[in-house]
């Protein structure tokens, strides 16, 4: 009788090789976390690694419309909420930080945003 394997095709090609180059010293010190039996293997490590530094990286999106448009997002963005600060606007509206400030200033000197 012979056994048959089903793949699951959801996973095939989902995987892909980077290669890179570290110092000498680098590699020394993976080798000691490997047999210290810290990671399986070395690339167990980087890809270890690569999850760290994902996790604590942010990506930060910003949008590109016209000036006008963020003009009026920022000012109905500091209507709901009366108290934030420049750069919270920036992050939730996903503007420029320097865009956001700006427009703060000028509407504050139109009179139309008060104590941002």
């Amino acid at each position: 009788m012979v056994n048959h394997i089903r793949l699951n095709m959801t996973y095939v090609n989902k995987t892909k090789t980077i290669g890179t180059k570290i110092t000498l010293a680098e590699y020394e010190e993976v080798l000691a976390l490997i047999e210290a039996g810290r990671y399986i293997s070395a690339s167990d490590f980087v890809r270890e690694a690569i999850r760290d530094k994902l996790k604590s990286t942010e990506i930060i999106k910003l949008r590109d419309i016209t000036y006008g448009a963020a003009k009026k997002e920022v000012l109905g963005y500091f209507r709901k909420y009366d108290e934030a600060y420049i750069s919270e606007a920036a992050d939730d509206l996903e503007l420029d930080l320097q865009l956001v400030h700006r427009i703060v200033t000028e509407l504050e000197q139109e009179g139309r945003l008060k104590g941002v």
